[in-house]
């Protein structure tokens, strides 16, 4: 089959691969019908090279028809139509059964230290081959495939994968109060999201980014906006008075406006794989302008939401502001499953809650995948989110 594979930092390649097959009595396969790329995506593209190896077959958002099941299975049959969600997850151990399945006991990688194993997602979280594929082997696919209708396009249910429940969570983390609002950094697929949640359930909302097209985007849902400015701290404060009661970081480790931190990224992705993991394992390679001017702007008493990626093992915090302002952090990968019930409703509401017709920019061949990486790490065309049909 053909498949996005990652060759090298910023090489993804379209590469004939072997078809996947059942291994494990609770597999499936699916044919893929459509997969996103995701900014996480973007992080093994440009930073996590370490952590990967030639040919790893990557993505992480995937949708499609199951093809075949094993032994085991009985919950989803060959035919049905069904989302991954990005977390391989059993749904029976300790974790699970307390709706924390990005930490499931049954796959934590933990020749890592890491909790649950990832679809497409690098060393670091079990090396498992992806979804921008034609064909995927689901590991706990009796558990974790989640069966959709057969009426809806794709685009509906898709990002039931990642980025819906990734936003959602990071809402639910930032415990905004009634008649709060909520201040979200960063307007890609999460940040758009995560906006758009946040106005659904009553808040205001308030977008952050330097991408004149993202703010424009998130503008036409009733979102207020701000460009990314070394004056957005003081701009922030004086749209809310105290600041916002809450703040989302949808960027994580890749925010602009960190020079240093780019640098640092920059020299750890071209080491040789063992001393560039050692490099991230013991040094600060994130950047933090988006995280430190989170901890600036929010209120005191308020809370930070982390759904962006961070990987640096010392990364400077301000530790004396975050105590004197007595600020709630709370951050972590999605537990996607735990979600599904409150998600596929919306999903298939014919009023749109969440304006997931407006999200996908790029829709394309799988063939076209590399490139289309390289445009959207760019930020180029108008690119917020790419869809690829294999």
């Amino acid at each position: 089959m053909k498949a996005l594979t990652w060759q090298g930092k910023r090489d993804i390649q379209y590469t004939e691969v072997p078809d996947p097959r059942i291994q494990e009595p609770t597999d499936i396969i699916i044919k893929v019908t459509s997969t996103a790329i995701c900014g996480s995506d973007l992080h093994l593209y440009e930073v996590m090279g370490p952590y990967m190896h030639a040919g790893d077959v990557i993505g992480h958002e995937p949708m499609g028809i199951v093809q075949e099941v094993g032994t085991g299975v009985s919950r989803v049959r060959v035919g049905d139509r069904v989302v991954i969600p990005f977390n391989v997850s059993c749904g029976h151990c300790w974790m699970c059964d307390r709706g924390l399945q990005s930490q499931c006991e049954t796959t934590q990688v933990r020749s890592h230290g890491k909790g649950a194993a990832f679809m497409g997602f690098s060393e670091l979280y079990g090396s498992v081959p992806g979804g921008q594929a034609e064909f995927l082997r689901v590991p706990h696919g009796d558990y974790g495939a989640m069966v959709v209708g057969s009426d809806l396009p794709d685009h509906k249910y898709l990002f039931l994968s990642d980025i819906l429940p990734t936003a959602w969570q990071g809402v639910h983390y930032a415990n905004v109060p009634d008649g709060g609002t909520l201040a979200v950094f960063g307007l890609g697929p999460v940040g758009q999201l995560a906006a758009r949640i946040g106005t659904h359930l009553g808040h205001r909302v308030i977008g952050i980014d330097p991408v004149a097209e993202r703010r424009t985007m998130a503008a036409r849902h009733g979102i207020e906006v701000l460009d990314f400015s070394e004056d957005v701290v003081g701009e922030l404060q004086e749209m809310t008075h105290r600041g916002p009661d809450s703040i989302l970081d949808a960027v994580g480790l890749e925010a602009h406006g960190s020079p240093g931190g780019k640098i640092v990224q920059a020299a750890a992705g071209i080491m040789p794989e063992k001393m560039g993991q050692k490099a991230m394992e013991t040094i600060s390679v994130d950047r933090t302008s988006v995280l430190h001017s989170a901890i600036a702007a929010v209120r005191r008493g308020g809370t930070i939401s982390l759904s962006g990626l961070y990987a640096g093992a010392a990364t400077p915090m301000p530790l004396i502001d975050m105590f004197d302002k007595q600020i709630q952090l709370r951050e972590g990968q999605c537990n996607v499953r735990s979600w599904t019930e409150t998600l596929l409703p919306l999903a298939e509401d014919a009023s749109d809650p969440l304006a997931l017709d407006d999200l996908v920019t790029h829709t394309a061949p799988l063939s076209q995948g590399p490139e289309l990486y390289e445009k959207f790490q760019a930020k180029q065309d108008g690119c917020i989110k790419v869809v690829l049909e294999p």
